[in-house]
This record gives structure tokens, C-alpha cells and sequence, in this order.
């Protein structure tokens, strides 16, 4: 396919300076694609942060951070949301649409250009790529794409708002009962979410080096009941809001958007100015992750403190993004 063609000449050539061009009706094609991986997600009011004490089963927690509480009600119009994180393939197509090369210091990790040339894989980018990426969206299609707000991200995974733990099919984890052992190349498979025996073996399966934290195919499991795929796992994803561990205490009712302005920094953040992360970069069912109201923060140009020293170091492999378009009617 020449839309592979176009992906591997993207991603792989590290001095890329020009690429083939995408021609008009391949780009149609790919607009026509992108709009019918397109969930409508229909508005309505909500209860968003750890609803676990009041109303899970357990009468406990779903996380010990409090900066996913208090509970809060939320009233969000209708939108569209991507069914998939945006793929190695799609992310390959904007790169070279637009004559771009992947960045130096990413495109000098060996593994991470590995991991980028599936193109059913989801591709891992910063919070400034996903958002370029969305509105270059927005001006091929002249629809309103975007980048979800928190608020959006937590009501598709939660299915409309609902009382579901995780974003699978049922809310609940499910897993073949095989046991484990120290390698992890036994034990549980993955049935509606994933193990860490199936990213092993996916990244065997490639020739990776990647072993536990191997990205999968998108649509590898089954999605949650709106049709959202893989939002529990195999990566974070990237939203528009700006960080604040208070921020649930002030946040407005009506289609809340993050803080106006940039406000926490911290070592997670590498010491810069936080955007917010939600979903889990690998989820563990063994012993729970992906929670549906979990929340991270990350600086936007995908910069980590090191933990061995004072310097920090790009870590992209377990973040990604998918886009949303804010309308209530239909996309063609």
C-alpha cells in the first residue's frame, strides 16, 4: 500500500528533509477514513472523579491520589471521538502531507523507531504533536477536531458517564487463568484488556526488544460499550487541559476546559509547566491499572526527570492521543 510506502519513508528516514507527496485523492481517502473511525458521543451530565466510595461496589477508593476528587457534576455537549489512538499509519500520512521528519531526539532511540513503523500501532508523540496533529485535522477537513478535554476523555471511557471501572467491553477486567510465572511468558492472556504476557509475546513476535512494554494494535482487544477501543491500555493519551491536582475543586459544570493558564509543575513533569495524561500506558489486571478516573501529568515536550541524576531524558514510548471533534451534527 502506498500509504505504508509514505509512512515508512516518514518515520523511518531520521534526516528526512522532503517525502512523497500525498496526492489529493489519497488524502480524500484518508479524510474519508478518519471521519468513519468517528464515535458520536451524545452529550449529557455526569458524575466525573473517583466515584468509588459512593457509588462502587466496593464502597472504597478507585485511587489513593486525590487529585481526581472531589466528585463533581459535569454537563458536556454532544461530540465525536476517535475510535482508535491515532495510529503509526495516520501519524505517518501528516508527517508527510506536511514535509516533516520525525524529531532528532526521538528519532535517535532505536526502540522507539521500532515500535513506530506498525501501522496499526498507536503512535507515540508529545502533547505539542497530538495537538498538531488534531488541528492539522481540523484544516484538512474543515471540522472543529481537537484534542479531548479531560472532562470529554473521562465521560466516552466511562460510556456516557457511567459507573464503569475500566474501558473494556463490561467494565471489568477479563483474563485467561493461566498462572504466571517469573518471565512472563506464561500466565494470563489478556481477553477483553491486556497482560503483560501479551506484550511480551507481540514484542517477540515483531523481534522487539520492547518485552513487557510492547504497544499492541490498536484494536487488538474489544471496545468499551460506546465503541472506543484500547482507552485503559497500551498508552496514555495525551488531553488539552493544563494540570491542577485542585482542579476538581473549581471546576465549572459546564464543559469544563482545564485551567486558563498554566499552573503546576512537578518532578513528574520534569520540573516544567503539566499537561494532563489520561488512560495507563500498560495495564495490569492482575492487580488492577486503567482505572477510569486515574489521572497523570507529564511536561508537554515528553522530557522525564531522571531518577539516577539531575538530568532528564525523552520518554515517548507510552504516550499517545486521539482527536475529537467538537460538533453535534454529522461529519460529511
Amino acid at each position: 500500500m502506498k500509504v505504508i510506502k509514505i509512512l515508512f519513508c516518514a518515520v523511518v528516514a531520521c534526516a528526512l528533509v522532503s517525502c512523497e507527496v500525498v496526492e489529493n485523492e489519497e488524502l480524500n481517502d484518508f479524510i474519508r477514513t478518519v471521519k468513519g473511525n468517528m464515535i458520536f458521543v451524545e452529550g449529557g451530565e455526569y458524575l466525573m472523579g473517583d466515584y468509588g466510595v459512593e457509588h462502587g461496589p466496593e464502597g472504597l477508593p478507585y485511587d489513593l491520589n486525590n487529585n481526581n476528587k472531589p466528585l463533581h457534576r459535569v454537563q458536556l455537549a454532544s461530540f465525536f471521538m476517535a475510535k482508535f489512538k491515532i495510529k503509526n499509519g495516520e501519524y505517518g500520512v501528516y508527517l508527510a502531507s506536511n514535509k516533516l521528519s520525525v524529531r532528532q531526539d526521538a528519532a535517535e532511540d532505536e526502540e522507539f523507531m521500532q515500535v513506530s513503523i506498525p501501522p496499526n500501532n498507536p503512535a507515540h508523540i508529545d502533547w505539542y504533536e497530538a495537538e498538531n496533529y488534531c488541528n492539522w485535522l481540523a484544516d484538512v477537513t474543515k471540522l472543529p477536531f481537537a484534542l479531548p478535554t479531560e472532562a470529554q476523555w473521562e465521560y466516552a471511557a466511562r460510556s456516557r458517564g457511567r459507573f464503569l471501572m475500566v474501558a473494556t467491553d463490561d467494565g471489568t477486567y477479563k483474563v485467561t487463568n493461566d498462572r504466571a510465572t517469573k518471565d512472563w511468558r506464561s500466565g494470563p492472556r489478556g481477553i477483553n484488556i491486556s497482560t503483560l504476557r501479551d506484550r511480551e509475546e507481540f514484542g517477540d513476535e515483531m523481534k522487539w526488544t520492547t518485552g513487557i512494554y510492547s504497544p499492541l494494535p490498536v484494536d487488538r482487544f474489544p471496545p468499551n460499550p460506546l465503541g472506543l477501543y484500547s482507552m485503559s491500555d497500551n498508552g496514555f493519551e495525551w488531553v488539552s487541559d493544563w494540570y491542577d491536582p485542585d482542579y476538581y475543586q473549581y471546576s465549572p459544570i459546564q464543559n469544563p476546559q482545564g485551567p486558563d493558564q498554566p499552573v503546576y509543575k512537578g518532578r513528574d513533569s520534569n520540573h516544567q509547566y503539566a499537561k494532563v495524561l489520561r488512560g495507563i500506558a500498560y495495564a495490569n489486571p492482575l492487580w488492577g491499572g486503567g482505572v477510569n478516573v486515574q489521572r497523570s501529568y507529564r511536561s508537554p515536550d515528553g522530557y522525564v526527570q531522571s531518577f539516577l541524576s539531575d538530568g532528564s531524558f525523552l520518554n515517548l514510548s507510552d504516550k499517545t492521543a486521539r482527536c475529537v471533534v467538537n460538533s453535534e451534527v454529522s461529519l460529511e
